[in-house]
């Protein structure tokens, strides 16, 4: 499936990122000095347009990570911990996995080992994004969301199809609370379908369906 080859990639770069690091490091600094050169000429010049437009894309990527992060996704939802008949009922069905906020946790904490996190991200942000009324923050919020999941040139792009691409694509044009409902929809069902079995079979899932019986059965 689609999203257990973008998990292998994945896994496969973060391996090679790890091995290597002092060669990863060197073709960077290379990649750096022979950023000078323009796109459109022969010369070498620092100050021509298309290394200036580069440099306010680097910025804007950054400042885009910075107000996600000012107003954006929590590393961890507030929630009380589970009950043992909470993540019993995990097993049941992925609706109910994602009701509550501690199995969205456990699940988050799950796709973070797969590298594939973005998905969990972006659904949730997307849930945020339609509880805004103000036009204004709509269409900020919106355009943080493409600029973070949606763009083929984030680290963090969700995997979706072409036809949902152009849906996208379009209600950009006037962006709603509504923009990114055919995505968000594509990429939960992906996480059912491919993450959520593998989820029931993890340590992480085990050892806290352990843990919370044993302490059943010592209460």
């Amino acid at each position: 499936p689609m999203g257990s080859e973008r998990t292998e990639m994945r896994k496969r770069q973060m391996s090679t990122t790890q091995e290597t690091p002092g060669a990863a490091q060197a073709q960077l600094s290379t990649g750096n000095r022979g950023s000078n050169a323009c796109c459109f000429c022969w010369c070498c010049c620092c100050s021509c347009s298309c290394l200036t437009v580069r440099n306010q894309d680097e910025e804007r990527a950054r400042r885009t990570s910075h107000e996600l992060q000012a107003e954006g996704i929590p590393n961890c939802e507030e929630s009380p911990a589970p009950t043992l008949e909470e993540v019993n009922a995990w097993a049941q069905s992925f609706d109910k996995l994602m009701l509550t906020p501690a199995g969205r946790n456990a699940f988050r904490e799950f796709l973070r080992t797969e590298f594939s996190e973005e998905n969990m991200l972006f659904w949730m942000a997307c849930e945020e994004l339609k509880q805004e009324s103000n036009k204004s923050v709509i269409e900020e919020k919106a355009r943080l969301i493409y600029e973070d999941y949606i763009s083929i040139l984030s680290p963090k792009e969700v995997s979706l199809d072409s036809r949902v691409r152009e849906v996208i694509n379009r209600n950009m044009l006037e962006p709603s609370q509504h923009t990114f409902d055919d995505a968000q929809l594509q990429i939960y069902t992906l996480m059912h379908r491919d993450s959520y079995p593998r989820f029931m079979n993890s340590a992480i899932y085990k050892d806290l369906l352990r843990s919370l019986s044993e302490k059943s059965i010592e209460a």
